[in-house]
């Protein structure tokens, strides 16, 4: 248990039954009349969904241990995504859904911060940017501009994103895991 007075960003509570709740950003509010509150904005952990909540301060608040380690991806095994401890070397197997989003950038030897909460997996979450090959793509023609200057092209784990006309096929790009926009061109 914590009191509101002690929140941060990134803590982890345990509210409406259970849920878990990541505390995104907060605010001490001391109004001229009335008692002080703290303004929120959390996340579920599990969905993702934002939502604004307003607790009394100094009220008490279940908080979450969420164990967070760094976990390098070794290979698919059918449905499940097996992610390997680098300190001890344990294996854990992770299901599609728990990994989400972050299933369309991983290849074999990316590192990613995997979050437990009593031994059930939360989430993977990949660095901000990745480093990735286009498998293929079709050669930009010079003047063709009717689609803002991008093209579609299919990175090395399968996943398509839109990319400028100049890049080709062969090349390294860095893409935002957040969002799956193209960065730019990696040199080697």
């Amino acid at each position: 248990m914590a009191s509101t007075n002690d929140l941060k960003n990134g803590m982890v509570l345990k509210l409406d039954g259970g849920q878990l709740w990541s505390v995104v950003e907060f605010q001490h509010v001391k109004p001229g009349k009335g008692p002080a509150f703290v303004r929120t904005k959390l996340k579920n952990v599990l969905s993702g969904k934002v939502v604004d909540k307003t607790f009394n301060a100094g009220v008490k608040v279940e908080t979450a241990t969420v164990d967070r380690r760094d976990m390098q991806f070794s290979y698919m095994d059918g449905e499940y995504f097996v992610f390997m401890d680098m300190k001890d070397y344990d294996q854990l197997m992770i299901d599609r859904k728990a990994v989400g989003d972050a299933a369309n950038f991983l290849i074999e030897g990316f590192e990613a911060t995997v979050a437990t909460h009593e031994g059930e997996v939360l989430y993977v979450e990949l660095p901000a940017a990745v480093e990735l090959v286009i498998e293929h793509t079709d050669p930009g023609v010079q003047g063709d501009r009717s689609t803002g200057g991008t093209k579609p092209a299919k990175l090395e784990t399968g996943y398509e994103i839109q990319v400028p006309l100049f890049v080709t096929t062969g090349e390294k790009i860095k893409v935002d895991t957040r969002t799956g926009d193209y960065l730019g061109r990696v040199s080697s």
